[in-house]
């Protein structure tokens, strides 16, 4: 018999907290690959699911539109109809299940496609839960995959807070989220001021948009959630969620009035930081993203309600289910090993957890006084303010690395390393998608528009522009649209026309720099010395082609070479090869510049290469960053394009310095 150690106590499982839900993000390839991903993940003890569309799913186009080539199934699940939606959650009970889908734009239309799919099972709609993100403001600052301007974007999402308040009570409509904005190179302050900026606004629309009573707008408050990151600086990250806590109570009862606690509660879902995850010394990552979650578990009275993890991998490429497991497993052990859950808020009393906390909430106002007196988060992303503010951080975050002021171990302090096992093995370490998914994908999709009911089609598509123009809520008509067969791409060409489309600012602006800095001026020298030689600035264009809206890398790109002394041509996200293509001839630029981390990047700069070719410039040469494996790498050089960089070359001097050089070989050929 083993024997149990004096001090370990063995406690009932009826007095310990409940465990947070237990989630993996994940979606890939299609419908089918995916539902079977969702069914091994639960049975392997996940508890809740979160889906991952792929790109064109999320901005609003079918599989086969000219800007969703090569972009089909990479990053998550394509979904363009109501038979997608029905493979996607085939055996998976809805009315048992809590669901997130991160999806913003295109939110109420992925809502109506799942509650048909859910009514098609019998379920009955009050009684779903679940969450959809539903929060564009961070799109026009981060991920890029907004669709329509601001003010109906902002229509659209209390739509959905109206409708599910009413007919979904158990939904969360809104998923504020600032996870995105620490990706983008948000401090602690800038994460809680703006993301709790934009909950204000979209309370505020709530509130103007008179859907919802007076007297019942403090209970649809407490519908309101959040979604955040938690980075490496645990303890910092735990405060800020305090601060987090908080600030929307005050926020809820002072400037809402809302006097039930329950409704200021503040609920939140986290995945931990992704954008710390290192592709040097890849096994270090696990290490990081425990204690990245020990940030949003350890605190009780700041516990998050749902927690996803990251895979080790992510920086290589997609994960496996395997490496999916390993993060479950993670949080299982947290949560059912641990007497974690035993105990009230271990941190209550602190004198430093207190006063890091005040201090974060300290700021954290004055940046929010600011942005209202700018007129809000819409005004403030309109002029660019809160873009510029986080090109600026993530600027500082970059610099920091490269100096080595900020240490991440394996990339700049202790990088001598032994080759990492994990990735010796014959997938290298990652999964990847099989070409021939996009091509089946498309091939249902057309199947799907040849057997249904066209003039069933065609009377949703008019209901819903005619709701759309009218003003009325847009999700009975979206639900219509759903079961009479209607696309992705269908829904939002119809909102499109009704209410056009938006550019929002890079937050890039033409300004050269000329504030000192020396780890830029090595590359200052050489860019100047180079213009000497040419008799002319040196001009690059930064493109990002095809759907991939993550630009961070393209904005410290286009930054180092602008203050380096470049001219650069930088026009944002979501471009055809085409538009690059025209771009680099207008211009007249010495070197093209390709940013792709969608996992497109083979299809995507070849294509640019072969119009470059076909437009008698294709001795422009060509460079690409990306998340880009080492045999896709050999692929695009055969392709013609001269150098690859990828998430190790973090050296923005290093990178502007190898531009000049290449530059200056190709006119020395030219």
């Amino acid at each position: 018999m083993t024997k149990i150690a004096a001090d370990t106590a063995v406690t009932d499982d009826s007095q310990k907290d409940r465990p947070w839900l237990f989630r993996t993000y994940s979606g890939h390839s299609s419908a089918l690959a995916s539902n079977e991903l969702y069914k091994t993940n639960l049975a392997r003890g996940q508890t809740g699911l979160s889906v991952a569309f792929d790109l064109p799913t999320q901005t609003g186009y079918d599989s086969d539109h000219v800007l969703a080539r090569g972009e089909v199934g990479k990053v998550g699940v394509p979904i363009c109809h109501l038979g997608d939606m029905r493979t996607l959650f085939d055996s998976i009970p809805l009315e048992q299940m809590n669901t997130s889908m991160t999806i913003n734009a295109t939110s109420a239309w992925l809502l109506a496609l799942y509650v048909a799919v859910a009514e098609e099972q019998g379920a009955d709609p009050a009684k779903l839960q679940g969450t959809v993100q539903n929060d564009i403001i961070k799109e026009y600052l981060s991920r890029g995959t907004y669709i329509f301007p601001p003010k109906p974007s902002m229509k659209l999402i209390t739509d959905v807070v109206s409708y599910t308040y009413r007919e979904m009570p158990k939904w969360n409509p809104t998923n504020v989220c600032s996870y995105h904005l620490q990706e983008a190179g948000a401090t602690p302050v800038q994460e809680l001021s703006f993301a709790l900026a934009t909950a204000i606004a979209v309370l505020d629309a709530v509130q103007e948009g008179g859907q919802i009573s007076p007297e019942d707008f403090p209970a649809a408050t407490g519908r309101i959630s959040f979604f955040v990151n938690a980075g490496i600086r645990f303890i910092t990250e735990m405060c800020k969620m305090r601060a987090f806590v908080d600030l929307w109570d005050e926020i809820l009862r002072d400037r809402y009035g809302v006097e039930d606690e329950k409704y200021r509660r503040f609920r939140y879902g986290v995945q931990v930081n992704s954008l710390g995850l290192t592709e040097q010394q890849p096994e270090n990552n696990v290490y990081r993203i425990l204690l990245e979650m020990l940030a949003v578990v350890l605190s009780k009275n700041a516990r998050a309600r749902a927690v996803q993890l990251p895979a080790w991998n992510e920086a290589l490429g997609l994960p496996r289910p395997w490496d999916q497991q390993w993060s479950l497993r993670l949080q299982q052990i947290v949560a059912y090993e641990t007497d974690l859950l035993e105990f009230g808020d271990i941190f209550e009393g602190s004198i430093e957890i207190d006063r890091k906390v005040e201090e974060l909430k300290t700021a954290a106002r004055e940046e929010l006084r600011r942005i209202d007196e700018m007129g809000g988060a819409v005004a403030a992303v309109d002029i660019g303010y809160l873009k510029e503010s986080l090109v600026q951080s993530n600027t500082n975050r970059v610099q920091a690395v490269i100096t080595g002021a900020l240490p991440v171990i394996g990339v700049n302090k202790f990088t001598e390393t032994a080759p990492s096992p994990l990735t010796q093995e014959v997938d290298g370490g990652i999964m990847t998608v099989d070409p021939a998914a996009e091509a089946e994908q498309i091939k249902q999709l057309h199947a799907w528009r040849d057997a249904r009911d066209n003039v069933a089609v065609k009377r949703a598509l008019d209901d819903l522009s005619k709701a759309a123009k009218s003003g009325k809520n847009i999700m009975p008509a979206s639900i219509t649209a759903a079961k009479a067969g209607v696309t992705t791409g269908e829904w939002s060409e119809v909102l499109r026309q009704v209410y056009g489309e938006y550019r929002a600012p890079t937050g890039v602006s033409s300004a050269v720099s000329n504030a000192s800095s020396d780890v830029l001026d090595p590359a200052r020298e050489k860019v100047a010395e180079a213009t000497r030689v040419l008799g002319e600035p040196l001009k690059v264009l930064v493109g990002k082609p095809g759907l991939d809206g993550h630009s961070n890398g393209a904005e410290q790109i286009a930054v180092a070479a602008r203050d380096s002394g470049m001219q650069v041509v930088y026009e944002g996200i979501r471009l055809t090869p085409d538009q690059i293509v025209a771009a680099a001839l207008d211009g007249k630029v010495h070197l093209v510049g390709l940013s792709i981390l969608s996992g497109s990047h083979v299809s995507l700069a070849t294509e640019v290469c072969q119009k470059l070719k076909a437009a008698g410039v294709g001795g422009i040469p060509v460079v690409v960053g990306g998340i880009i494996p080492p045999e896709d790498a050999e692929r695009l050089k055969k392709a013609g394009v001269t150098a690859i960089y990828t998430p190790k070359d973090f050296d923005m001097a290093g990178i502007v310095i190898d531009m000049v050089d290449i530059i200056m070989k190709y006119e020395k050929v030219a």
